[in-house]
Order: structure tokens, then sequence, then C-alpha cells
């Protein structure tokens, strides 16, 4: 048996943000590195979805070609998946000569097969920009939830899968100029004749009861032929000389991107047939991680296209994850109501976004991101905790041993309890994680640290040690044996915090089962020791919960902010802080220090002598040592940040009002 695991393809038309991260890339990178820990084949495939209507829409926001934007966003994915620790055998994209060769030949094939048929039809036109509008650049009010800005082919709010005559007070995306209706030929999926064999198929599957019912809905109100191609000079071209100018639809387009990826991996590492053993083998499972957004493509349109081409295996599991809100509100990229993974890993530790987002993973039900509660488990569950445990063990064997693992005496039936709990809650775990239950797998990790703590306590070495020394030495040594099987069952979740402990410890990450058995003899040498995780920021939180708190504001408030106009006249970088820069600001009758995160955006010298906006009436706050009194305004789209600055010259301390 060997599994295949996919994550949905991230539309490379901006960064990617912790709902993404929730969704379909953190549970495919636990369940990833479960697997080969189990010593289990298994292979993380993902890729940017570089065609489209999103990578269209971007490249004309940005006045710039869709290549461009495909590739520049290409790379930044990649580095934020790096960033967060997740990994991948192989991350394409869909612009490469393997993925649209691939992509038409399932045209083709479908086609030649009957499932594909050829309509005439007609489509919203803009009269103002002359063209067909794809379904992305339709938006208008849901008919069915009353959502003002939903698109042309899904609502974001509910979820319906729409097309865009179904849209009241239709508008084009890019204009907002009402369309008109006009005549065009496309090519469509013929799903309802389909169905037959969707839903006996669907029947054989034990999916998450919140796949099943988004299934049954659809199904239930019965499948609909669908098309497949559109108007459009960006993407995989329509293989048919009766269809110059068209393309494939991305929602087609895209899933074959799980293939041509494989194959690109396959070749990449020298074994250009190995693919085949992921794509046609049936002993292999396929299991796609993706947000509920995609529930449909994945459960319906996707495996009547394998089996429409014939030779693929069909999915296995689809565990798909409900949305994740930030601060109880819809994660919004238009409104930047959004925390972007490259900003998170740039102020913290990447573990504490991998640990907050398994404890709180949207797997039933949507589930909200609170600041306040991030620092308050991730501190109270990850550093006081497991840090804890692991930090009092190997700083008192450390101090108090010479820097030497204790060999053990007697065991207590204390010790043992402790070496079966191993057992047992790596046995536990393992069965939650085949069932895609990723916090159930993190809660038994967090209780075995907590039990570790519990443990150590109830021997008090620090007493021991001086009244009966073997005792003191046969509690760190168990101490020390869990700290390293805790890091070994914890790596899936936290790798980096548990990369430190086994450094320190001296030992290798080993396979799932071999946890069982200490590896620890005793005598082992610690490697400097210090604390798995530094404490949270608590300045950078109070910065980060500013960015969140919307509220409307009188004319009052608004005066209160003591809005000034101020002059740079020095910028230093931030000793520690890869973003941070001190600013000494002449505001007319003062000059004060400000902290910003502008080191991304901008250099030393484009800032000296700058004309800013700066809040003069916020209250200090003190940023990786410094005073920061005061903050100056920036417009961020989540792509691009600039400083607000007067268009014409003025003094130092002039009102903005």
């Amino acid at each position: 048996m060997r599994y295949l695991v996919t994550s949905a393809l991230p539309y490379a038309n901006g960064p990617v943000h912790v709902g993404h991260l929730a969704g379909a890339y953190l549970p495919a990178d636990i369940f990833t590195r479960f697997l080969k820990k189990k010593g289990i084949d298994a292979i993380h495939i993902c890729g940017t979805d570089e065609h489209g209507v999103p990578i269209t829409i971007t490249a004309e926001k940005e006045k710039t070609t869709p290549e461009k934007i495909a590739e520049k966003y290409h790379r930044i994915i990649k580095e934020e998946f790096s960033a967060v620790y997740v990994e991948f055998e192989n991350f394409s994209r869909t612009t490469i000569d393997i993925h649209t060769k691939l992509a038409q030949s399932f045209f083709l094939r479908l086609l030649e097969k009957g499932y594909i048929e050829r309509r005439d039809t007609e489509q919203f036109y803009c009269p103002k920009c002359q063209r067909f509008l794809p379904d992305r650049y339709v938006e208008g009010t849901c008919p069915y939830c009353g959502y003002e800005q939903a698109r042309g082919d899904q609502c974001e709010r509910c979820g319906r899968w729409l097309e865009p005559v179904l849209l009241k007070n239709p508008r084009c995306k890019i204009c907002g100029t009402p369309p008109v209706m006009k005549k065009t030929t496309h090519w469509y999926m013929k799903l309802n004749e389909m169905q037959p064999w969707i839903e006996e198929w669907v029947k054989t599957k034990d999916w998450k009861p919140n796949v099943s019912s988004a299934v049954y809905k659809w199904l239930n109100e019965g499948l609909k032929p669908r098309a497949i191609t559109r108007d459009l000079s960006w993407g995989v071209p329509v293989p048919l000389d009766e269809a110059k100018g068209k393309v494939l639809y991305v929602w087609f387009d895209a899933p074959i991107g799980y293939i041509s990826s494989t194959i690109e991996w396959a070749e990449r590492i020298g074994e250009p047939e190995k693919w085949k053993d992921y794509w046609m083998d049936r002993e292999t499972r396929l299991v796609h991680f993706i947000g509920k957004d995609n529930i449909v493509f994945h459960t319906i349109i996707w495996p009547a296209m394998l089996k429409g081409y014939g030779e693929f295996v069909l999915p296995h599991a689809i565990p798909a994850n409900e949305f994740l809100n930030l601060e109880g509100d819809k994660i919004s990229t238009s409104r930047n109501w959004a925390i972007w993974l490259d900003d998170f890993a740039g102020k913290f530790d990447p573990d504490f976004l991998r640990f907050y987002i398994t404890m709180i993973m949207p797997e039933t039900k949507d589930s909200n991101f609170s600041w306040d509660e991030f620092q308050e488990r991730v501190t109270s569950e990850l550093i006081d905790n497991f840090g804890n445990f692991v930090n009092r063990t190997l700083s008192f064997i450390n101090k108090y041993m010479g820097g030497r693992i204790p060999h053990p005496g007697n065991l207590t039936a204390d010790d043992n309890q402790i070496l079966r709990r191993i057992e047992k809650d790596a046995e536990k775990m393992a069965e939650y994680l085949f069932e895609y239950r990723f916090r159930d797998g993190l809660k038994v990790f967090r209780e075995l640290s907590r039990e570790g703590n519990r443990y150590f306590d109830r021997n008090q070495p620090w007493r021991t040690r001086k009244e009966d020394p073997e005792r003191a030495k046969t509690t760190l040594y168990i101490s020390a044996v869990l700290a390293d099987a805790l890091a070994d069952l914890g790596e899936i979740f936290i790798p980096g915090g548990t990369r430190r402990v086994k450094q320190m410890l001296g030992t290798e990450f080993r396979p799932w089962d071999e946890v069982l058995a200490p590896v620890l003899k005793g005598g082992e040498e610690l490697k400097d020791v210090k604390p798995p995780y530094k404490k949270i920021d608590e300045e950078v939180i109070v910065l980060e919960k500013r960015r969140f708190q919307m509220e409307y504001v009188t004319i009052d408030d608004f005066k209160k902010l003591g809005l000034k106009v101020g002059k740079v006249e020095k910028v230093e970088t931030v000793e520690g802080a890869n973003k941070l820069y001190k600013l000494t600001v002449n505001l007319g009758d003062e000059t004060r220090t400000l902290v910003a995160g502008l080191r991304p955006y901008y250099t030393e010298e484009e800032l000296q002598d700058k004309l800013i906006v700066v809040i003069t009436n916020l209250e200090p706050a003190t940023i990786r040592g410094v005073k920061s009194e005061g903050m100056l305004l920036a417009a961020d789209d989540g792509r691009v940040v600039s400083i607000v600055s007067p268009d014409k010259e003025v003094a130092p301390g002039s009102e903005v009002r």
C-alpha cells in the first residue's frame, strides 16, 4: 500500500494566509510526515494553479502580464510554505509543458468517449471592456443567500455552485458595467449522464460528514452539463481548430495538475515511469486535502474526469476542512483581513502557528483564529508544557549530572507507567491520524507532555538528588527518554522545536514504531542545552491585535489620533529583527522615535528625509527593546506596502485633517 497525498493547488495571484494553511496544507503535511514515520510509501504533491481569471484579474490590477504574476507568486508561495515547514515531494506549476499536453489529452479523450459536447450558448459580455466575461469576471447578488459580492461561479458565503446568469444585479468585476448577453460557443462536460455512476461510487466512500452532506446536496439537486471552456487568452488552449481563442476552464485544468506534478517529480528524480506507481496502481490510496469550497470539484467533477479518462486511480479520501475565520470575521484578502504566512514567519516561531492552527483546525465546522487565544494556548500548551518539561529535565541533568544523561537504577511502578504510556499514546495518536483527526492527535501529545511534568513533580529530583541519588538518576533518565519520545511523536506537528530537542539529546528522529523502545541507555552527553522555545513578545501581539480592531469612529475619535506630518531624519535597523527599522522623526515642535516593519519594502535611503503621516496620540509600545512613540500610516493590500505621504512639500508638524 502507498499513499499519494495532494493539497489543493493555490492560485498564483497572491500570497498564502492562515485560512489556506488550515484548510489544505498543514493537515496534508502532518499526514504525510506521519505516514513516512510509519514506514509507509507516501508523497505529498502540489503546485501553483496559474491559469484562469484570478491570475488575469491580478495582472490587470498590477498592470502587468499573467506570466509575470504567475512567476512572482509561484516563488512567493513556495517560499511561504517552506517558512512554516510545509514540505512537498514536488511543487509544480500548471504552466509547464507536461501539464498543457496532459490537460489537452484529458479533453480529447473525454470528447472522443462522448463525455463532452459542443453547445451554442449565450454568455455575459461587457460592452465597455468589449469582451466576454468568464464566471469570475461577473459579480452580483447571490439568489440563495443574498450575498452582494457573489462570484459568477460560486457564492463564497453560502458555498452554492452558481452560473453567472443566476446572479441578481450582475456587473463586470473590472469596470462595474452591467453586462449584456451575447452568443458564443463552448464545450460542456455531460455530468448529468455520469450522475448514476457518481452516485454509486459515492456510496462506497466513508467520508467525513461535512463532505458527504455537501456531495449529496449536489446530487439530490441533480447534476447538469458544465461548461469546461472559456473565452480567454490565458490558459490551456482547447486542442481543436474550431476553438481558436478558447481555453480550458480552470476547474477542469487545475486538478490535472496533481498528475502533471507527479510526472514532473518522477522525471526530476531520474525515474520517469515511477509516477505510474501512484496513479495507475490500484494499491495506491489517493488522498486530496482541500477546503470546503473545493468539495464539489473533488468529489464529483474530478472523479468523473478520472473515470471518463480511464487508467487512473480514483480518490480514496477527501478530508476537506471547513473555514478558518479571523477574530470572529470571515477572512477577506480584498479587505486585507488576513494573516499572511510570510508576515507571520517573520515575527514568530513557525511552530507556534502550526501548533495553534492544529489545535483549532476546522475539521468538522468553522473555527476562529484569535490573537489572545493564540498567545494563551501557545504559551500554556506548548512553551510552558512541552517546552518546560524538556527544559527542566535537560537543564537539571546539565547542572547536577555533569551534562550526561544518568544511568537508570531499578524502575518503579511509576517509571514503568511512563514507558507504557509512551506506547499507549503512540498507538492512540496513530489511530487518530489515520482517521484525519489531527486535533485529537495533537491533544494526545499535549497530554503526554503534561504527564511528563507531573511525573517530574511527583518524583522531586531536586530533593532526591541528595536524599536518594539513585532515585534522582532514574527519574531524570525516564524524563529524558520521555523528552526524546515526545520529540519523535511531536515532529509531525512542530518540526522546528522537536529538532532542537533532538540536537540537545544527540539523538536522531526515528520511525514511529521504534519510538516505543528507548534509544537512550545512559551516559550520553547533552549538547548546548537551552529552552526549545522563546516566550512570545507581548509587544508584537499588541501590534497585531491593533490591526484587527476595526470599529466605526466619530470625527472626535479621528481628531484624537493627532495625525501630523513628520520628516524622517534618521533610519536605523533594529538588532535581531529582520523587518524593523528605528526611525527618528521630526514633528516640528518635537522629535520622536518610531519602530516600523518596513525593511522588506523600503531601503534606508528611500526612507531618509521622507515625509510621512504619523499617529502622535498612540500609546507608546516597546518593541524589541526600542520604545516606539507613534505609528506611521501605510497602505497594504497583501502584496504591496506603500507609505502614506503628502504629495506636496509641507512643513513637519502640519496637522492632517
